[in-house]
């Protein structure tokens, strides 16, 4: 299974707008942060979760050429603005509508926002389709499966993913946009290969996981290797790592894991 990290950065990215602190002027590449989202290939399906406004120049710096399936974790802006996009691999597709998973709240705005896409098809060569689905539970597909839960997020809920590669039995956490982790996600996330969490700031957030509370949480699942995502600019790449317990590190964009 390849996790490509297409983004880590907040709602407001990194380098902020009007923002001269020492991390938005900084030449560090990792502290150069666009809105969150990452790409999942498991046994050659390609699963894309969230579209981040900087979704198009993400997918040519990464070279992401295909695209199955879409999941949106939940429908606020900076996971949602960039699926517009999505059109090129409909194109791919034929004019065939893409998947699109989801919550009810996240359907809802895809629908919202997006009315023009909402069809069985193309309406010609250059536009999205949109097959509107509820995630489920699980998942289940040739090449694995994909189990979800619910995490609490301010007024929403965000889904919460589990890959299983089903030909190598590995197992990749995906829980980003959370204020924290209920009993039944960190029984899911028992056990993985990998683990990714929200680590907003090292201060305390109303609706994100604060780094110290990812920390604490990290711990609990006890996975060999945990990343934090969705970083603001309060948080240096290099300083902030190497205050990390071992088996935990900051994620950055176009940061490959292969497990």
């Amino acid at each position: 299974m390849e996790i490509i990290f297409l983004g880590t950065g907040t709602s407001q990215g990194v380098p902020m707008i009007a923002c001269e602190c020492a991390v938005c002027a900084s030449d560090d590449a990792r502290n150069r942060r666009t809105r969150a989202s990452i790409h999942v290939v498991m046994d050659g399906l390609h699963v894309q979760v969230d579209a981040a406004p900087e979704f198009r120049l993400q997918c040519v710096r990464e070279r992401i050429k295909r695209l199955d399936l879409f999941i949106l974790t939940h429908g606020h802006a900076d996971h949602i603005a960039g699926m517009d996009d999505l059109r090129r691999f409909c194109d791919q597709r034929g004019g065939e509508a893409l998947p699109v998973y989801s919550t009810d709240e996240g359907l809802s705005r895809v629908l919202a926002v997006f009315p023009y896409a909402i069809a069985e098809r193309s309406l010609t060569r250059g536009y999205p389709a949109f097959q509107l689905l509820e995630m489920p539970g699980l998942l289940e597909l040739p090449q694995g499966s994909i189990a979800a839960t619910l995490l609490p997020h301010g007024g929403v809920n965000t889904l919460g993913l589990v890959f299983t590669e089903r030909s190598s039995g590995k197992r990749f956490v995906y829980y980003t946009d959370n204020k924290r982790l209920p009993h039944e996600a960190i029984a899911l996330a028992r056990g993985a290969d990998a683990v990714v969490l929200d680590g907003l700031r090292p201060e305390p957030h109303p609706t994100h996981m604060s780094i110290p509370e990812a920390i604490s949480l990290a711990a609990e699942i006890g996975a060999a290797q945990t990343w934090l995502t969705h970083l603001t600019h309060l948080s240096d790449h290099a300083v902030t790592e190497a205050t990390l317990p071992d088996g935990l590190r900051l994620a950055y964009d176009g940061l490959r894991l292969r497990i």
